[in-house]
């Protein structure tokens, strides 16, 4: 046990590393403990309108879907370590910002519009920046326990965050919750300050006179030329839009569906973050690229799971389906940026990641307002099964065509069932 504990730990014996996830899950806690308060708080500036939250998770995203791959230029571009300070500073601000406008009572429905659009533009620019730095902390041999970690990390926030918030929210309303998110984000700027930039794994990186010429367009025609690259990409554009909006739909759920308070929509979200982080922590232990198989079966699956949430009935039904539903997605979104991280070349990496981050995350400002839509129209169980058929009629074209692309095909063997005799002595 203690082995294995050491292998799937591995990257935490990096100091670069583990300065850098200790502060991001601090951090991270905070920021699920935000969008939980400020999911409920739209909710009450809007007279339960999913409508209002699939418009205010449209407004964190636009900025992804604008100026990512711009992000991602810079990070090939300019040193990672100052672009992740300055991004997070910026993000510090804001939330002491909000912070102020809903202890005052003062906030509106527009003032968490403009502050949905202002954090995401702190993410446009943070979050590929983050996922190319990784392998700057730990180096190639280590970058898929890192990708695992760095996952497990948003998750734990993921489990932590939204069961803070729920108690948080109902004992003392959402004004100390988003002050609490913000002194949060204050870890991060202290840990990259700490970080030694000699222990950074840069050599593989070209001369600066080489990556300041580094273009957009160089990487999405470098993407263009790998199948490899794409499929996972056109899956995650797809189940991302279709599925990946929990945050809208549980809410959504809890407060019109089953008429539940704050609390029980922050047992939905743990619900789903505890099986996310055992899907993160499943592929700590990998040390090579994921297979296309391995893809293409956890998105399946992803998918199946997702569309049971849906139809479930039950409070406690969607509590249980919501484990291996958040276990599958994660396990397949991180095989997905294993594969696509670990067979890119370092040069285009910043760029290839910000493509990555667009698909995963920048089809939210199309997804978001037609879920909430649906949500509103026909209810928000029929917005996640909808959602989910979606992403399975998806997955199961990728896999066809990649049957037919390999001439591999899938074959399935019945075991017999052991028969077992009684011989009377």
């Amino acid at each position: 046990m203690r082995a294995k504990l050491s292998t799937m730990f591995q990257s935490l014996q990096v100091r670069n590393y583990r300065l850098f996830a200790s502060g991001q899950l601090i951090k991270l806690i905070g920021v699920w403990m935000m969008f939980i308060a400020q999911d409920w708080l739209v909710l009450e500036l809007s007279d339960d309108s999913a409508t209002a939250l699939g418009v205010v998770t449209a407004l964190q995203f636009t900025p992804v879907l604008l100026l990512t791959l711009i992000s991602g230029r810079l990070a090939d571009r300019y040193d990672k370590r100052l672009l992740l300070f300055v991004a997070n500073a910026f993000w510090t601000a804001l939330a002491l910002g909000m912070s102020l406008l809903v202890i005052t009572g003062l906030v509106q429905l527009w003032h968490v519009y403009v502050f949905a659009v202002l954090l995401g533009v702190a993410n446009a620019v943070e979050t590929p920046v983050r996922q190319a730095f990784v392998s700057e902390l730990v180096g190639m041999p280590l970058l898929p326990n890192a990708l695992s970690l760095s996952a497990a990390t948003f998750n734990s926030a993921r489990i932590i965050g939204p069961a803070l918030a729920g108690v948080a929210i109902a004992v003392f309303d959402v004004g100390p919750v988003f002050v609490i998110s913000a002194l949060s984000s204050l870890a991060p700027l202290v840990n990259v300050i700490r970080m030694r930039p000699a222990e950074l794994h840069r050599e593989a990186l070209p001369p600066i006179e080489e990556r300041a010429s580094a273009r957009v367009v160089d990487g999405l025609r470098y993407v263009a030329r790998r199948p490899d690259l794409l499929l996972p990409m056109a899956l995650m554009s797809v189940i991302g839009m279709t599925l990946f909006n929990f945050q809208l739909t549980l809410a959504a759920l809890a407060k019109t569906v089953f008429n539940t308070g704050a609390a029980s929509f922050g047992l939905f979200t743990t619900a789903l973050a505890v099986g996310s982080l055992a899907g993160a922590l499943a592929g700590s232990g990998r040390r090579s690229r994921p297979s296309v198989w391995v893809v293409l079966g956890s998105a399946v699956t992803c998918a199946v799971f997702g569309t049971l949430v849906g139809l479930a009935q039950t409070y406690w039904l969607v509590v249980a389906l919501l484990v291996p539903a958040g276990f599958f997605m994660v396990f397949f979104a991180q095989a997905s940026n294993q594969r696509v991280q670990l067979g890119v070349d370092p040069a285009f990496r910043g760029r290839v990641m910000a493509l990555w981050v667009l698909v995963f995350l920048g089809t939210n400002p199309v997804g978001a307002p037609l879920i909430g839509w649906v949500a509103e129209t026909y209810g928000a169980s029929a917005s996640i099964w909808i959602g989910g058929l979606i992403s399975l009629t998806t997955a199961l074209l990728a896999l066809t065509w990649q049957l037919r692309r390999s001439g591999a095909r899938v074959r399935l063997r019945f075991v017999p069932t052991p028969r077992f005799y009684v011989t009377q002595l």
